[in-house]
């Protein structure tokens, strides 16, 4: 592997101080009472120039075709324009990651970064939430698709991506994100077609060549390898890093700075089609994948087990809520809304009229945006998948992420 270290910097923008102080478990229509430990990072979540505020911040960044970019505020429906990001050639944008604070766009040339200024700090039994300016941050020059894989903070930790066009896995600063800066602090040439790089402790976990390899934030070999066939798909759970591969996962964990590996095979009496994608809500330790035609994968990381359901459409999108209603809600081709839950399933008429977008869950709602019709579906599915709001975004939703979370 060959690594090389570019730093592109921006001038931060914010100065102001804000205040420090612990607050108790909030009740908010957000919050989460499972938490991945915040561990010895420093200040809450806080950065210069946000305001803790009493709830998560929610809100939906959207991105038209054209790169200009928006965001609509779910609790009082205002919006703001960002302005534009760049786009290679004049293509549209072909995806957009998040990480509940940050906007990961993939263009023809790398990734551009959008900073919402929402995100919530997960700290153990309660969070504290935050607002600053929302603000384009800047790009990641890359070559291909980009797969981005984020850790559970945004102020502090790092977030992967792997561009599969180079085969170049690059770690970026999540503290320097926040202050409105793009660091790598590695930037990695695999030599692979595809592959995944994804936050764990103070390093990363580089998914290519079916294995993972454990490197530090240098970018140098911290740990031994696991094997892992066709890794595709990572997601970061209360319990640990999660690597889907060919036969399953792979759940890697650190301790005392020393990262280990646990295997959790797909059970041998189902033959449904791996999960190539794993989704869930943040920082819970349940994700979902689409089995092909045939259903779902549900997977339990702190039970180190899997779950196969079997659905009556092929599911495009399907996202763990893991709540105590255990509701797992997904979107079919025909843009139907399916929720599982221990009481049932429920599948609704179709809410999309055209291809189906994005899916994106919290504590209790998901989003689904409707490209061709240009607004976002908001569901309420612990009312059997009803629809709650039918939202305009400031600018058209050809992608969508929620923020605040």
């Amino acid at each position: 592997m060959k690594i090389r270290r570019p730093v592109a910097a921006l001038p931060a923008l914010l100065a102001v101080t804000i205040v420090t102080a612990c607050a108790s478990p909030t009740t908010g229509a957000a919050s989460d009472t499972t938490a991945p430990d915040a561990g010895n990072s420093a200040g809450h979540g806080e950065i210069a120039g946000a305001a803790e505020v009493a709830e998560a911040p929610l809100a939906l960044l959207s991105v038209d075709r054209d790169g200009g970019v928006g965001m609509l505020d779910l609790a009082s429906d205002e919006s703001v324009d960002l302005g534009r990001i760049p786009l290679a050639g004049g293509a549209a944008p072909t995806a957009l990651a998040s990480d509940g604070r940050y906007g990961f766009v993939s263009t023809g040339d790398g990734l551009q970064i959008i900073d919402s200024g929402r995100w919530s700090w997960h700290h153990g039994d309660h969070f504290h939430f935050y607002l600053a300016e929302p603000r384009i941050i800047g790009d990641v020059p890359g070559e291909g698709p980009a797969t981005v894989s984020t850790g559970p903070l945004s102020t502090a930790g790092t977030t992967g991506v792997f561009f599969a066009g180079s085969g170049e896995a690059v770690l970026l600063d999540n503290e320097a994100l926040a202050d409105g800066e793009i660091v790598e602090l590695f930037r990695i040439d695999t030599g692979a077609n595809d592959g995944v790089v994804a936050p764990l402790g103070s390093g990363a976990a580089v998914a290519a060549d079916d294995r993972i390899d454990i490197l530090d934030a240098s970018g140098a070999t911290a740990g031994s390898s696991e094997p892992c066939v066709a890794a595709s798909g990572a997601v970061t759970t209360t319990v640990g890093l999660v690597v889907g591969c060919a036969d399953g996962a792979v759940l890697a964990t650190v301790d005392d700075a020393q990262a280990s590996f646990e295997r959790i095979p797909y059970p041998g009496d189902v033959t449904a089609e791996r999960a190539t994608t794993l989704d869930g809500r943040k920082g819970r330790t349940a994700v979902a994948g689409a089995a092909g035609d045939d259903g779902f994968w549900l997977l339990d990381a702190r039970e180190r087990a899997w779950e196969f359901v079997a659905t009556d459409a092929a599911l495009v999108h399907v996202s763990a809520v893991d709540d105590e209603a255990e509701h797992v809600v997904g979107v079919d081709r025909d843009g139907r809304v399916h929720v599982h839950s221990a009481e049932g399933v429920v599948v609704t008429d179709p809410v999309v009229t055209g291809a189906v977008g994005s899916l994106t869950v919290d504590a209790r709602r998901a989003y689904l945006n409707d490209p061709e019709e240009g607004v976002v579906i908001e569901i309420d599915f612990a009312d059997a998948g009803r629809v709650a709001r039918v939202l305009s975004t400031p600018t058209h939703p050809w992608l969508m992420a929620e923020v605040g979370r």
